[in-house]
């Protein structure tokens, strides 16, 4: 008789808890705020491109954009991937450390930078693409899913047959809202990989410091049907805050594609200053 009138009382609880959990998600939902910067806009605009800048204020959970339309909109990861190609190359073991070695096979590469030996953090500044092909088909298509999976990255789409390709062409997609989702859970020490691998992880990612800040991120470009994207991603720590960061442009017609690899970063840095992040 005891667990007659035990059950109904576990269901309650369980039903309180349940609603708990759903209402502390709407409530912390209902704290992030979407704030439109049209000085963003003229930024973009000024670059000769489209698409849309997003910033992310982690304390004061507010984000910053120009088009919050185009934030929500997937988009190839391009090389921004190398950061979780990177993290599962090493909690895997198919890299053991930023150290290892990538011997050039002596073939001629599109990128002068890719044609030497390579070491993992070099390959990853470089954004040495074959390094990563051949780091993709060590860790195989069922792994690589897995670990997507297991680590909430986008909506990729990996097989045998695409395995060193699919975050270049294809049908895999990214938001900024999900890359600034990513990087957020990275930064605070959220994603389901060991210490070490987020220590290296954290190292390699550093491309700049200065007295003020510290910026850590990737780049990434990719070509579809003759369709320029680009992409850059990461967070900035400043004296006082962090702000997670991830800028989508296209070119527009009468666009230098010369200018292309500078682009992505300079209208974001010209964000950060209109924000005041950096001086």
């Amino acid at each position: 008789m005891k667990i007659i009138y035990i059950l109904p009382i576990l269901i309650i609880l369980f039903s309180c808890n349940g609603k708990k959990a759903h209402s502390d998600k709407k409530e912390a939902k209902a704290t992030e705020r979407e704030i439109i910067i049209p000085e963003f806009q003229t930024i973009i605009d000024s670059a000769n491109v489209d698409g849309a800048i997003l910033i992310y204020d982690f304390e004061g959970k507010k984000y910053y954009s120009n088009n919050f339309e185009w934030t929500r909109k997937g988009k190839l990861p391009a090389s921004t991937f190398k950061i979780i190609n990177s993290i599962i190359a090493l909690e895997i073991r198919v890299v053991e450390n930023d150290s290892t070695l990538f011997k050039w096979d002596g073939e001629k590469r599109r990128i002068k930078n890719w044609e030497q030996d390579l070491i993992f953090r070099d390959a990853f500044h470089f954004s040495c693409v074959p390094c990563y092909q051949e780091i993709a088909r060590k860790i195989g298509a069922k792994k690589m899913t897995k670990y997507i999976d297991k680590l909430e990255y986008g909506n990729m789409k990996v097989d045998s047959s695409n395995i060193d390709l699919f975050w270049l062409e294809g049908e895999s997609r990214i938001s900024q809202f999900q890359q600034i989702d990513f990087l957020k859970r990275f930064y605070l020490s959220k994603l389901k990989i060991s210490k070490r691998t987020e220590t290296i992880m954290k190292r390699m990612m550093i491309m700049e410091k200065s007295g003020n800040y510290k910026l850590s991120g990737k780049t990434g470009w990719s070509i579809r049907n003759g369709n320029n994207n680009g992409w850059f991603v990461g967070y900035i720590e400043n004296e006082n805050k962090t702000y997670f960061f991830a800028t989508n442009v296209e070119p527009k017609e009468q666009f230098d594609m010369k200018m292309f690899p500078l682009i992505r970063k300079d209208v974001t840095f010209k964000a950060f200053e209109q924000m005041k992040i950096i001086k």
